[in-house]
């Protein structure tokens, strides 16, 4: 577990506890850049622990990604609403 926050760049990570279903890590960051730009950086990578995550197969990958979207648009939400 970790967290960071800066003046242009904030964020954490976080890893499974014992006896979750997956085995791994994710990361948030937030980035400011020089011309304003704002970047959203999702890091993630787990494997199966538990028979039903494996049995999950492909489909748990996929739900990572529409996790990370989903993460994307709220924050684009947020940062449009705060001018």
């Amino acid at each position: 577990v970790w967290a960071e926050e800066g003046d242009a760049r904030g964020g954490f990570g976080y890893g499974t506890l014992s006896g979750h279903p997956e085995v791994g890590e994710e990361s948030f960051v937030v980035e400011l850049a020089a011309d304003g730009d704002v970047y959203f950086t999702v890091t993630a990578f787990s494997r199966p622990a538990a028979w039903y995550a494996r049995a999950g197969g492909p489909v748990v990958p996929v739900m990572q990604r529409l996790y990370a979207r989903q993460l994307a648009r709220t924050l684009r939400r947020l940062a449009v609403a705060a001018g």
